[in-house]
């Protein structure tokens, strides 16, 4: 392999050990996480259970509401509410997706900005196209994270991230264009014209589609740094967007995965937690 792994597990281990010397540093202030589950989807539930474990080894306190499958609206907002009201607590996750039959907007729009360490609701994307402080979607802010970590030279460079959800590629792109970060950026999405020719101009590639393997070798400048997150499960096992094997022996820097960017989404739903504390007026440096 000829391209540099990021290695999202690595420097998921430093950012929580970073985050706990922080916290000792500042007097142990209990600072809390609280994620709200709705069914009993596997997948969901150990993701879930990694958080917490992640979030105690960070030195964080965490709540977990769980709720059955057979959880009406009023009674998953309900308890998103009682976490809203609750001053203890700094941070809310609701674990998506729903149940079939639950709308998930009513629910995510309960959580104020500065306990929303998801990054989903209008108000906290409002402040990142604002660029006021706030909180930032975890997988968005992990990659930025990988990007610091490797030096991956981002001024002056095109960027392409394909995929535009609210989750991952369009806060992405946001983050990528910043003053201070100043890429050029290009959103690609299925109605994107000559996709292999858009990506093989880019410096730094972001796969966020959920389509296996759709960006294969040729697809990639050489020496570029390419970004998998895109999660697709198959008999095969999970498989991201990148024709990981084939584009490493081009790429000058490629995540994994499992063990890139997935890693990198609880580092920084951690650092977010610690964020909305401040946010909330308790004083971590």
């Amino acid at each position: 392999m000829a391209a540099t792994l990021m290695d999202g597990n690595a420097l998921r281990d430093e950012i929580v050990g970073r985050l706990r010397e922080r916290i000792v540093a500042a007097g142990s202030p209990e600072i809390c996480l609280a994620t709200v589950l709705v069914g009993d989807d596997g997948p969901s539930q150990r993701y879930v259970r990694s958080k917490h474990k992640k979030a105690a080894e960070a030195g964080l306190a965490s709540r977990h509401v769980d709720l059955p499958a057979t959880a009406t609206q009023a009674e998953v907002e309900s308890a998103v509410r009682v976490l809203v009201a609750d001053d203890t607590v700094h941070g809310i996750l609701v674990q998506l997706p729903l149940p079939e039959g639950l709308d998930p907007e009513p629910v995510i729009d309960l959580i104020p900005a500065e306990k929303d360490v998801d990054g989903l609701t209008e108000r906290s994307m409002g402040r990142l196209v604002r660029g006021r402080d706030g909180l930032v979607g975890c997988t968005p802010l992990g990659v930025m994270r990988l990007l610091e970590r490797y030096e991956i030279s981002t001024s002056g460079k095109r960027a392409v991230v394909i995929g535009r959800s609210t989750l991952v590629g369009l806060p992405l792109s946001l983050l990528l264009a910043r003053k201070g970060v100043d890429a050029t950026v290009t959103m690609a999405h299925s109605r994107t014209a000559d996709m292999a020719a858009v990506v093989r101009e880019a410096d730094i590639v972001v796969g966020a589609a959920g389509q296996p393997k759709m960006i294969t070798a040729d697809m990639v400048k050489p020496g570029a740094t390419v970004i998998d997150v895109g999660v697709s499960r198959t008999d095969a096992g999970i498989v991201g967007d990148v024709d990981f094997e084939a584009v490493a022996q081009v790429a000058g820097h490629i995540t994994p995965m499992p063990g890139g960017t997935g890693p990198m989404t609880i580092a920084c739903l951690m650092e977010n937690t610690l964020t909305a504390a401040r946010l909330q007026g308790i004083d971590v440096a």
